[in-house]
């Protein structure tokens, strides 16, 4: 089966979730917050898609279930200084991104900070202009206020393209992410991979999860690589990846049963 066959059927299946507006979402926006990421075979996902249906409204933005995304991280051009402190496994480390919520017409500037007891905290203003690859004015001092970073030292290395559905949890303070037909590029190359589904689980303090239960049927264990250092290991050579190794490995596997699965379709 093509992608674009299970690409329809996931349409249609978040067609049959209750929906939730983007409004009422802004109360589960978890900007600090503990998360869990799971990598799912495109193949599998809408079964795991069905028997959440039971557990989880959808965001629903202009009557769109699956909303695009644009986003561009910066770095220090040669050194890679970002990549490298999450590649060396820091415990307090930074990411400095644009994003372009294409569905809802908004575009932030962000950082994320994940501190060492494994929290995740997301700072962000409104921008424009979000496609330069610089830090623009009313953006620096902002991210000096809440990074150890100087504007000038960073710049726009990668862009990360991909659709997402959104869901937030009946039961408790819970917001799922889960990210399709990802796809990277650089100033000079272009890779994407569209067989794996990234899901990401976020909550204040990580409790009872539906969604991780639906994981554990499916014998999917936690554990994901960042997609700005999955987007840096796929499109620049030479980078080290040591502590990223089973990950790849991980996404490799899911690549080839995806593939195998669809073929004796």
């Amino acid at each position: 089966m093509e992608i674009s066959r299970f690409l329809e059927t996931i349409s249609k299946e978040i067609q049959t979730f209750d929906a939730i507006s983007l409004a009422e979402m802004d109360k589960v926006k978890l900007m600090d917050r503990v998360d869990v990421k799971f990598l799912i075979p495109l193949w599998l996902f809408p079964i795991v898609l069905n028997e959440a249906r039971e557990h989880y409204k959808v965001v629903e933005i202009n009557k769109e279930r699956i909303c695009p995304y644009e986003t561009q991280y910066f770095d220090e051009d040669t050194q890679l200084s970002l990549y490298h402190q999450h590649q060396a496994g820091f415990l307090n480390r930074y990411k400095v991104r644009t994003r372009n919520y294409v569905g809802s017409d908004l575009q932030f500037f962000e950082v994320k900070f994940k501190n060492n007891k494994g929290r995740t905290l997301k700072k962000r203003i409104k921008t424009h202009e979000f496609d330069k690859p610089f830090i623009k004015a009313d953006e620096r001092d902002f991210l000096e206020q809440h990074s150890p970073f100087h504007p000038d030292d960073l710049k726009g290395v990668l862009w990360v393209f991909y659709k997402r559905i959104t869901l937030v949890s009946k039961h408790n303070l819970e917001r799922l992410t889960i990210d399709l037909e990802l796809n990277f590029k650089s100033s000079d190359n272009e890779k994407g991979y569209p067989q794996i589904v990234i899901a990401e689980v976020k909550q204040e303090e990580m409790g009872a999860s539906n969604f991780i239960d639906i994981m554990k049927k499916y014998h999917i264990r936690k554990g994901s690589i960042s997609k700005y250092c999955f987007g840096i290991i796929s499109l620049f050579e030479g980078v080290k990846y040591n502590h990223f190794k089973p990950h790849l490995l991980k996404i490799t596997k899911l690549i080839r049963q995806h593939d195998a699965f669809a073929r004796h379709i």
